[in-house]
């Protein structure tokens, strides 16, 4: 792994181990991807889905490139409970979010915000704000590095028009650079 994306790391678990809610992650992303590149030998796309190419993973979090082409776009999901950051480092990255389901009852879901972020910027989400569904906007393909506190085994899927959940168990497309099953 590159000097950078290690000293990255470092910065990370610093913060984390100076206070647990990670105050100063979203300025540690953003200046990360507002000066940095190297992240680039780490990104990979396909055509059938975005990829998650983990980055690092230790107790305090997980750390992903997601690489999106025009089209493509998360499920409407939650977060397990955990807090992440998102700090996109190329193209304009969308976010559509939509309340939890009331009562926990099968219905559409309603939307209740659009943001767009720049590279550069970074959005923070959790699960007392919002579900969401993230997608490169603009018809471009576009670069996100999604930091999760604390690393996240499965979420909650939801489909937007009937409310129902479904649970996916989350996997990579890679690991530091290699492919998974490569």
């Amino acid at each position: 792994m590159t000097t950078v994306l290690l000293d990255l790391e470092r910065e990370l678990v610093s913060e984390f181990e100076r206070d647990a809610k990670g105050k100063k992650v979203a300025t540690i992303l953003s200046e990360y991807a507002r000066a940095n590149d190297d992240w680039r030998r780490f990104a990979m796309f396909q055509p059938t889905g975005y990829t998650r190419n983990l980055i690092a993973r230790n107790e305090w979090f997980e750390l992903l490139l997601l690489c999106w082409t025009a089209g493509q776009e998360s499920p409407i999901h939650n977060h397990a409970g955990q807090n992440c950051w998102m700090a996109v480092l190329e193209g304009e990255i969308e976010e559509i979010q939509f309340e939890f389901p009331a009562g926990g009852a099968a219905c559409r879901l309603t939307e209740t915000g659009r943001r767009r972020f720049v590279p550069g910027k970074c959005a923070f989400i959790n699960d007392e704000i919002a579900l969401h569904r993230v997608r490169p906007a603009g018809g471009e393909r576009g670069v996100s590095l999604h930091l999760y506190s604390r690393p996240i085994e499965t979420c909650m899927l939801y489909d937007e028009t009937t409310g129902q959940v479904a649970k996916r168990v989350m996997a990579y497309h890679s690991v530091r650079g290699k492919l998974v099953g490569a």
